[in-house]
């Protein structure tokens, strides 16, 4: 009787180990095709997916590359869904806006590689210069942190106000220190700003809602955020530690890509999309 029980015992315990060991095996097998499917990249409309869908239409296959491009029309969902694995991957910040967004969530959204830089403008259906806006004007400013402070920053460096020294991506309308045309600031979201021009004397617009709203920033601004030293390139982002995923990095490189660099200098000759590689 416990040599039968010892026998038993002994099946059963081989019988575990077998499973544990297949369990592992499948489990690897799981993690392997998480790279061997389709990269799935969330996008701004313009010019964010247009740039991705120009790679997938004429780069990616060459490459080896499955690529599908997600696009959100509500940018602040992007991070939110690489977070949580919706997306591999997203194409539409800059290193303040996901520095704030981290700082804010607890998260570890990475950058991988610099593709573009939009510039800010500020635009009016009602003046046709800087200098034309009246006392007690109405400016539309975006109204998320990084935004706001880079808009605020465009209209220092234009000589419309002054803001306090050293203020940097935290700056609100009461770090401005002189205001002589004394304008009153209406925040909104980044998306409503092009919708205000006609209820304000003059907005600053991201530069990809202006592309929507078919605004360039060469013919149609009052001012333009210089290009020179610019930190608010927009870059492909990814969770920490998904920056080595093949799929990821042949991405990368396509991006960053000869033909990608002719593309946005073709298409948006205008200057209101720049590459930044």
């Amino acid at each position: 009787m416990r040599n039968t029980t010892k026998l038993a015992t002994a099946v059963l315990t081989v019988g575990a180990l077998t499973l544990g060991l297949t369990a592992c095996g499948a489990d690897k097998a799981d993690n392997a095709s998480d790279t061997s499917g389709p990269l799935v990249v969330a996008a701004s409309p313009t010019p964010h997916a247009d740039i991705l869908n120009f790679v997938k239409a004429n780069l990616a296959k060459d490459a080896g590359l499955e690529l599908e491009v997600k696009e959100f029309s509500d940018y602040v969902l992007q991070n939110p869904a690489t977070e949580d694995g919706s997306v591999d991957a997203n194409y539409f910040q800059n290193q303040p806006y996901l520095d704030d967004y981290n700082k804010k969530n607890g998260t570890d959204i990475v950058p991988v590689v610099t593709v573009h830089l939009e510039p800010l403008g500020l635009y009016s259906n009602k003046v046709e210069s800087v200098g034309a806006l009246k006392s007690g004007a109405s400016v539309a400013i975006p109204n998320d942190t990084v935004n706001e402070a880079r808009a605020l920053r465009l209209l220092d460096a234009s000589g419309i106000i002054t803001l306090k020294d050293g203020v940097g991506i935290d700056a609100t309308p009461a770090d401005i220190t002189e205001n002589p045309k004394k304008l009153q600031f209406k925040e909104l979201e980044a998306a409503q700003t092009p919708r205000s021009l006609d209820d304000v004397d003059a907005a600053v617009i991201n530069g990809n809602y202006a592309l929507e709203a078919d605004l360039s920033p060469a013919d149609d601004a009052l001012a333009v955020e210089p290009a020179k030293d610019n930190p608010n390139g927009n870059f492909l982002a990814v969770k920490k530690g998904n920056e080595d995923d093949p799929r990821v990095e042949k991405l990368a490189r396509l991006l960053t890509s000869d033909e990608v660099r002719k593309f946005i200098e073709d298409k948006w000759s205008n200057g209101s999309v720049i590459p930044s590689f």
